[in-house]
């Protein structure tokens, strides 16, 4: 497809705007593990809203995929102890990075959170040495 960039470019809108609504209209950042962590951590007050978070980026991804299949599909041959291995260690890095990707890296960033900036940093030189060292370990195709 030529303008796969443009599936890009309307991709991060959505979530712009999504994390800026979610600011407007709720007073919180639009951290999923923060949004999971407290689904979890028992009943209270803010566990509603929670789950209806949760359950919009299921039910999203659940339309998508009856929409447009094909953009489920994937070439990489990767194990499934590795996306289990990787899952695992993304859980572990969100408590120790006090947030994900979302978090820190859309909400954080354009709060010019120094925090969050780093983190950022962080995650993704851990991604690139992750993805260099399961190639190199013949892990990844």
């Amino acid at each position: 497809m030529p303008l796969e960039w443009l599936n890009a470019l309307i991709g991060g809108a959505l979530i712009g705007t999504a994390a800026s609504l979610m600011l407007y209209w709720n007073g919180r950042v639009a951290g999923v593990s923060g949004i999971l962590n407290g689904m979890l951590s028992g009943p209270n007050s803010q566990v509603f809203w929670r789950w209806f978070f949760v359950a919009g980026m299921i039910m999203g991804g659940i339309i998508l995929k009856i929409l447009n299949p094909n953009l489920f599909s994937s070439e990489l041959k990767t194990p499934l102890w590795t996306v289990v291995a990787a899952g695992l260690l993304v859980g572990f890095g969100t408590v120790m990075g006090g947030g994900c990707t979302s978090g820190h890296g859309v909400c954080g960033i354009s709060r010019l959170s120094l925090r969050s900036i780093v983190a950022t940093l962080v995650f993704i030189a851990f991604g690139v040495l992750s993805v260099f060292l399961f190639k190199r370990l013949g892990v990844m195709g």
